[in-house]
């Protein structure tokens, strides 16, 4: 059986495993973002507590994907659960340490003017921090996204969900009939799926580019008033005179 023929006769199957790897991949980047950012904003201001978090992150990086998770079978059980929770550690370093240089590379003039004009510090994060500091954090999030999608994979050692299940049944058949097969088409559509995420996360990028800009810093045109022939001024050589 060709490689087509076997992606004809799998093809809901695949489709099932592929958007069970995208859901979990998305879902852990989505709680990084969420727990990078808040931590990021608690630290960003303190250069030892930003070292500190930006460390204990990276150390969990460290961490081989198959003891971790296999360290996780104790507590998590197997499936989904102990997958989520891995996802989300090892993606949460670019995330954080993006928002934290987004934070730390604004204007501190920006900051000051927002406070000027009655900005409260909940506000000032929302309307000028954040925004200036989002091109940076999205980077984070795209790298964070490649990294967790083909680490996700790895979940199937545990009954996760998603493509590995593919990769790790034709690994473990290799030499019977299409186990080539099987562990190329989970490899292939991980690759596809990755690359399908980061243009849809760039194209977010270009979308919201256009407001990364706090309105309050945007240069307004100048009106001017218009001259109409009722309110212009009379031509001397008429001497202001029909």
């Amino acid at each position: 059986m060709t490689f087509l023929e076997f992606l004809q006769s799998r093809r809901e199957l695949l489709l099932a495993q592929t958007l069970e790897h995208a859901t979990i991949v998305l879902m852990s980047v989505a709680l990084a973002t969420v727990i990078g950012v808040l931590i990021a904003l608690w630290t960003y201001r303190h250069p030892r507590a930003r070292a500190v978090a930006t460390g204990m992150a990276a150390a969990m990086l460290t961490i081989p994907s198959f003891a971790l998770l296999g360290l996780l079978i104790t507590p998590l059980g197997l499936g989904y659960t102990p997958t989520l929770v891995a996802l989300t550690m090892y993606a949460l370093l670019p995330i954080l340490r993006n928002t934290i240089v987004g934070l730390t590379e604004i204007d501190p003039a920006l900051t000051e003017a927002a406070r000027g004009i009655g900005m409260g510090r909940v506000r000032s994060l929302t309307t000028v921090e954040l925004p200036l500091a989002w091109p940076v954090i999205l980077t984070g999030i795209r790298v964070s996204t490649q990294m967790t999608m083909g680490i996700a994979a790895i979940g199937a050692y545990v009954q996760g969900p998603g493509l590995g299940h593919q990769i790790f049944d034709g690994l473990a058949n290799l030499g019977g009939v299409n186990s080539l097969n099987q562990a190329l088409v989970g490899t292939v559509g991980v690759i596809v799926l990755a690359l399908t995420v980061d243009v849809a996360l760039a194209l977010l990028g270009k979308l919201t580019q256009a407001g990364q800009r706090p309105k309050l810093f945007r240069t307004r045109p100048t009106l001017r008033p218009t001259l109409t022939p009722a309110t212009a001024a009379p031509s001397p050589s008429l001497g202001g005179r029909e």
